[in-house]
């Protein structure tokens, strides 16, 4: 499979051009990485941007009684993209689960293509504002199920 192509699977991508997606396959690096080899771990800088083109990744979590499984990426998700537009911190390990192969978009490359492709570089910025929102509602959801009830003792903090 072509990067144009692995990128054009991508969600972020998906409103691209071709034009477009050439433009991003000139920093996408691709990387085979072999089973149980992590692609970043938790707590670590993060710099880049990773594409899944085959395999599966697992993401995990340290926990005090070990390590606990949050889910899985294969072809087409990407993992770590706030990480294309400014140095972040891994919340998570992500690890090959089989042989992988995936895209890095580092954030040096990305930093260097802005005065050469502004509009290119502003539609992906926020493609990756409007994914991170989306993940943000999701995940706001989920923090409001687990919390206690309006009004009761928890709530009102006694």
């Amino acid at each position: 499979m072509s990067v144009q192509r692995a990128l054009q699977r991508c969600a972020l991508f998906q409103a691209f051009t071709e034009a477009g997606l050439a433009i991003f396959a000139t920093i996408a690096v691709e990387k085979r990485v072999p089973h149980g080899t992590p692609l970043f771990v938790e707590a670590m800088e993060g710099e880049s941007l990773f594409i899944v083109m085959s395999g599966q990744v697992r993401l995990v979590q340290r926990t005090a009684e070990g390590e606990r499984a949050l889910g899985a990426a294969g072809a087409g998700d990407h993992l770590g993209a706030l990480a294309l537009l400014a140095p972040t911190t891994r919340l998570v390990t992500a690890v090959a689960d089989g042989d992988c192969v995936v895209l890095e978009l580092h954030q040096r490359d990305f930093i260097r293509l802005q005065p050469l492709k502004p509009q290119a570089c502003l539609k992906l910025a926020l493609a990756i504002a409007a994914d991170l929102a989306a993940q943000v509602a999701v995940n706001g959801a989920q923090i409001r199920e687990l919390s206690p009830a309006r009004g009761s003792a928890g709530a009102r903090g006694g």
